[in-house]
């Protein structure tokens, strides 16, 4: 998109309103083609109120009739009124991705989830403001989503909004357009165009306060019946000359016509790829359906039947294909007035088998059933008998099917009437109650009638039916239109050649129609559709051969492209599941290293997007090869978790995922490639991709060997990266230097909140450099350093650093060589330090005297609620001293002294500081030699305290006198929950104890 300029200083104003109507219908023009006079002040936009939303404005009467016109024209109804929250905000975007521009709209809510990846957004009242002091309101604003989700809806409810006064009050003129107008006529001239929309222009006295600004509105450009061309239109800056529509567009898109003009444009994803980014100044996203309001849509589907609406809701959320496609508004309510249909006049005993539905197809004939019975029509009709279904049917198909098919293959989606005639469409039949189901009509500002499916996914639905029926009797290719062709007899040779076109379509436009065409084949269709569309039992033999024809086309590409994910679904509406099982059980149970023909690897890339298995919120524990993994990867990039541990992965295959993390596409969050062999050059790979990725968010290189060299490029990648919030280099031997890298990062870096660098070898030197960093860094929150060798010196460097920093809240420094010095030094920072949650200091020297500073410190410190001091030298001197600042202590909840040589005098002091502290919930006592004596003193603290719920004590010396004593306690003790010990306490009735006596 191109980037806006900075506002200017001034904005020059129009002249006075023109005397005559010719004058001021030029005037208008004139003004809105950027040709209005600079000497006079610019007036202010009109004064509208959401309270007084139509009050005339001075001379404004055709304003307000025109305010009137809209209102008319969008309606009244309170829906209107309040858009939901999902048409209010809009998602920003920067651009079209690769996905959006290839790929049917069915295809980019499967790889996506069903989510939306943008995190910014923006207000439909501020949609053509300032997004900051030094820009101007774009001028060119494209809003797109998918087909369905309620582009048009947006549009009425912006205008509607407006000529109540509540959004765009900084427009005076609204002028909203649709291609569907604009289809109807072969040229057009910017002055006529403008008339058609606001017919009062040319009246006398309008006010030049109504001419200041105006909003063209362009709704639907995947609608335009002749794409736009860029390169090869002619440019005209004659307002009155009449061009082509499409050249028209081209001109007042690129500035040459109505350059003042705000012009806002819909449409699918797609078609907007017809736009130069370059003349983009805005572009915006209408997201789907939440899970929430996929529930409220249902509920209000069905207000009175609260049954009826969970039934539905639960059918939905069984299958989650045909859950991520609720996603979809229209889809929604498609799905939900076919399961409505469905719960009301459930099966018999005969029928039982085909519900509920599990496919696309399945779907659709359960849809096409409730039309042809006749569902919300006039209930005093009878129903309709057999014999009359099978006919309406198969007139219905007939009727539009052949125009649904020519449509799709001409990527026709709006019918005229000329349309109609040339395919031999009986217009009378348009017009009854079941043609409505599918087919809608709709007046154009010409008054001319538009027909358009009522969504999409139905025009592919009838067009395969139809192309179905008619591969039964056709000699010649179905697909080609007026030209000669080979013969081609026979059901299958069709199929075969409907295969060949929709894997070779590059837009995947014709992937639905083939799954259709797969789905009619399967028994459950057939018996749903037998004597309506289908006839018992037809084209069944041909079921198992076109499964192998689909499978044929699973061609050893270098990578699994969509078409092949494609095959999958056809499979799947086919019936035909056992390539997509086995490839499920596999992963389910580790096995998918055997499995690598590209069948599977396509099975496997259509399970990432459908199967619970493979649920993008779950790791993934792949087994693949590098060969295997560089043909998934175009799939894998829409993956939200993905974990490739343990795949021998090597840094040839880095720069094949750096490419796909680099990707507008990418929806990767978490990314774990521990356990791999990436040395430095694939980690550089992977840090280029971070200078771009806006999605990741976890990045697991443990166990790697990227160096100091590879964690110096990560490093350089995390000064730009803004989205990157956990890093783990554990393991990697990334020593000093890579250290000091580290700390360069994190002293630019604001948004990186944990950091795992233990097992790295980083000594003293290190550890100062990365204190220096914390002492300026306030976003990180967890530092794991342990298992390296800081020693006391860097001990005291992080003390200093503890003493500043007020954003860490987790510090593990186990196994890294510090004694008493290095303690005392952090002892003395906590003193001060209100923001540090968890310390552990396990596997370290810390002896009696270092135990003195860590109960100085506890008596002080009231943050800190978790302290680790498993295996040091503490001995019951040191323990007591701890356990007397725990008397105190109303922070500390988890304190952990396993293995510190404490015996029953220690144990004694702890009791006692149990039975006063109230904060103290986990207790770890094992492995020390406390004995029966120490056991009993726990004991009593027990029968009082009523915080603690976890003690352990196993292997702590304790026999039959002290689980005695224990088992007493416990029938006192209403608190704890769990208590590891060796021995069992018997006969200790009414114990709250639930588990963990081992």
């Amino acid at each position: 998109m191109r980037k806006q300029e900075l506002r200017p200083g001034g904005e020059a104003g129009q002249g006075h309103a023109a005397s005559s109507p010719a004058e001021q219908v030029k005037a208008l023009v004139d003004l809105l083609a950027g040709k209005g006079s600079q000497g006079s002040q610019a007036p202010q936009p009109l004064n509208r109120t959401p309270e007084c939303p139509l009050k005339p404005h001075g001379n404004d009467l055709r304003i307000q009739r025109h305010w009137e016109a809209l209102l008319s024209r969008t309606g009244g109804g309170p829906e209107l009124g309040s858009p939901s929250p999902r048409l209010t905000s809009l998602l920003l975007v920067e651009g079209l991705t690769d996905l959006q521009l290839r790929e049917h709209d069915f295809t980019q809510v499967e790889a996506t989830r069903g989510g939306w990846c943008s995190a910014k957004t923006i207000a439909l009242d501020r949609l053509f403001l300032p997004l900051s002091r030094v820009s101007i309101p774009p001028r060119i604003s494209i809003t797109i989503g998918v087909a369905g989700v309620g582009k048009t809806t947006l549009v009425r409810n912006f205008v509607h909004l407006w000529a109540r006064g509540q959004v765009g009050k900084d427009f005076s003129l609204v002028l909203p357009l649709t291609f569907r107008d604009l289809n109807t006529h072969e040229k057009l001239s910017a002055d006529r165009l403008l008339r058609s929309v606001f017919p009062h222009a040319g009246e006398a006295g309008l006010a030049s306060a109504a001419l200041s600004k105006a909003l063209l509105v362009l709704d639907g450009l995947d609608e335009c019946k002749t794409p736009l061309d860029f390169s090869n239109t002619v440019a005209c800056t004659d307002p009155k000359k009449e061009i082509q529509v499409d050249h028209l567009i081209t001109n007042i898109i690129r500035g040459n016509l109505f350059p003042e003009v705000s012009v806002w444009i819909t449409s699918r994803p797609g078609a907007a790829g017809q736009i130069p980014g370059g003349l983009v100044d805005r572009m915006t996203e209408i997201r789907g359906f939440s899970e929430e309001e996929i529930k409220t849509c249902l509920e209000q589907m069905f207000p009175e039947d609260p049954v009826l609406t969970g039934w539905v809701l639960s059918q939905v959320q069984a299958d989650r294909a045909l859950y991520l496609m609720c996603t979809v508004p229209a889809f929604c309510r498609l799905a939900g007035a076919a399961l409505g249909h469905l719960h009301r006049h459930r099966p018999g005993p005969p029928d039982a088998e085909l519900w509920p539905p599990r496919t696309l197809c399945e779907l659709y004939s359960w849809y096409f059933r409730m039309a042809l019975g006749g569902e919300g029509q006039e209930k005093a009709k009878a129903s309709p008998r057999i014999e009359q279904l099978a006919h309406s049917g198969r007139k219905l198909v007939g009727t539009l099917g052949r125009l649904a098919f020519h449509g799709l293959i001409r990527k026709k989606y709006v019918f005229y009437e000329p349309d109609l005639k040339v395919l031999g469409v009986d217009l009378a039949l348009l017009q009854t109650a079941l043609c409505s189901r599918f087919l809608q009509r709709e007046e154009t500002l010409a008054s001319v009638a538009a027909y358009c499916f009522t969504h999409l996914s139905l025009q592919e639905f009838v067009a395969a039916a139809y192309y179905c029926s008619a591969s039964k009797r056709a000699i010649f290719d179905l697909f080609t239109e007026g030209g000669v062709s080979w013969p081609r007899l026979g059901f299958l040779t069709h199929f075969r050649s409907a295969a060949q076109r929709a894997m070779q379509a590059e837009d995947g436009r014709l992937d639905i129609f083939l799954r259709f065409l797969s789905g009619l084949l399967s028994p459950r269709v057939n018996a749903l559709l037998a004597g309506s569309l289908l006839t018992q039992g037809e084209h069944q033999g041909y079921r198992a051969q076109v499964a192998e024809l689909l499978q044929g086309c699973l061609r050893p590409d270098v990578a699994v492209c969509a078409r092949a994910v494609n095959v999958l679904h056809c499979l799947r509406e086919l019936q035909h599941t056992e390539l997509a099982r086995s490839v499920e059980g596999a992963v389910a149970s580790g096995g998918l290293a055997r499995l690598t023909s590209p069948p599977h690897r396509a099975a496997l890339a259509y399970l990432l997007q459908v199967s619970d298995v493979c649920a993008p919120e779950a790791p993934l524990p792949l087994r693949l090869g590098p060969g295997v993994l560089q043909s998934l990867l175009p799939q894998l990039l829409y993956c939200q978790s993905l974990r490739l541990d343990t795949n021998q992965l090597q840094d040839p295959v880095m720069d094949l995922l750096g490419s796909v993390l680099s990707g507008k596409d990418c929806r990767i969050q978490r990314l774990s490639l521990a356990e791999n062999q990436i040395s430095n050059k694939g980690a550089k790979a992977l840090a280029r991709s971070l200078l771009v990725n806006r999605s990741l968010t976890t990045l697991d290189l443990r166990s790697n060997s990227i160096g100091p060299r590879g964690a110096k490029a990560l490093a350089d990648a995390l000064k730009i990266n803004r989205t990157l919030a956990s890093l783990s280099l554990q393991s990697n031997r990334i020593r000093d230097d890579g250290a000091r890298c580290m700390a360069e990062a994190l002293a630019a870096n604001r948004i990186l909140c944990v950091l795992h660098l233990q097992k790295n070898s980083i000594g003293p030197v290190g550890t100062q450099q990365m204190a220096d960093a914390l002492k300026q860094n306030r976003s990180l929150k967890e530092l794991m350093f342990s298992s390296n060798s800081i020693g006391d010196g860097g001990a005291k460097a992080l003390a200093e650093a503890l003493m500043v920093n007020q954003g860490l809240k987790s510090l593990d420094l186990q196994s890294n060589s510090i004694s008493d010095p290095g303690v005392a030094a952090l002892m003395g920072a906590l003193c001060t330090n209100q923001t540090l949650l968890s310390l552990n200091l396990r596997e370290n020297s810390i002896s009696p005297e270092g135990a003195q500073d860590l109960a100085r410190a506890l008596r002080t410190n009231s943050t800190l609620k978790s302290l680790d001091l498993t295996a040091n030298l503490l001995h019951d001197q040191g323990a007591q001293a701890i356990a007397e600042a725990v008397r105190e202590n109303r922070a500390l909840t988890s304190l952990h002294l396993q293995w510190n040589f404490i015996q029953a005098g220690a144990a004694k002091a702890l009791g006692q500081a149990l039975q006063l502290n109230t904060s103290l919930t986990s207790l770890d006592l094992q492995e020390n030699a406390i004995g029966d004596e120490g056991a009993s003193a726990l004991a009593s603290a027990l029968k009082v305290n009523t915080a603690l719920t976890a003690l352990y004590l196993q292997v702590a010396s304790i026999g039959a006198p002290g689980a005695q004593a224990l088992g007493e306690a416990l029938a006192v003790n209403r608190t704890l929950e769990i208590l590891e010990h060796p021995r069992s306490p018997e006969g200790v009735p009414g114990s709250p104890l639930s588990c963990h006596w081992t």
